[in-house]
Order: structure tokens, then C-alpha cells, then sequence
């Protein structure tokens, strides 16, 4: 499976509530589970209006379904091809 980032435009994404999280999350979760283990949710990052979520997955068409059941906007695909960090400063 390949690395994605996804940006997702949420007006006022930065104030919901734990609850309004834990149902985001929920849904997310039984799509997740209707679409099989093609497809993984790892983690998303939360700005004042958007979404930036990090997935696995098959493709990029896999992660435009998963929104498309979940009603979630989904508004950049991006491949990850690298991740680089302080220490790849130190590698050779």
C-alpha cells in the first residue's frame, strides 16, 4: 500500500468538540470497515479549516470512495513519495 496525505476543506474544523471529533472519527472508522483492509486511516491533522489526514492505501481512487460513503469532503489527493525529518539531516 502507498502513503497518502489527504487536505480536506472544513470550515471551522479548529473549534469542534471532542464529541464532534469522536463522531467524525466513528464514521470514518465504519467505512474503514465496509471497505476492507485496502485502506488504512493513520492519523489527521486538525487547522482552523481544514483536515490534513495521513492514510494507506491501495490508490488514491480507494481514498475518494471513502469519502464519498463518509460524506466527507476530500478536496487534494497527494501520494507521499518521501518523508524527511531532523535526522535526515545526519544520515549519509
Amino acid at each position: 500500500m502507498r502513503k497518502f496525505l489527504i487536505e480536506r476543506d472544513l470550515p471551522g474544523a479548529g473549534q469542534l468538540s471532542q464529541a464532534q471529533f469522536r463522531q467524525l472519527a466513528k464514521r470514518s472508522c465504519n467505512v474503514l470497515r465496509d471497505l476492507g483492509c485496502d485502506i488504512q486511516w493513520i492519523e489527521s491533522y486538525v487547522t482552523g479549516d481544514k483536515l490534513y489526514c495521513v492514510y494507506l492505501a491501495q490508490d488514491a481512487e480507494l481514498i475518494r470512495e471513502h469519502a464519498r460513503l463518509g460524506g466527507f469532503p476530500c478536496n487534494t489527493v497527494s501520494a507521499i513519495e518521501h518523508i524527511i525529518d531532523p535526522i535526515s539531516a545526519e544520515s549519509p
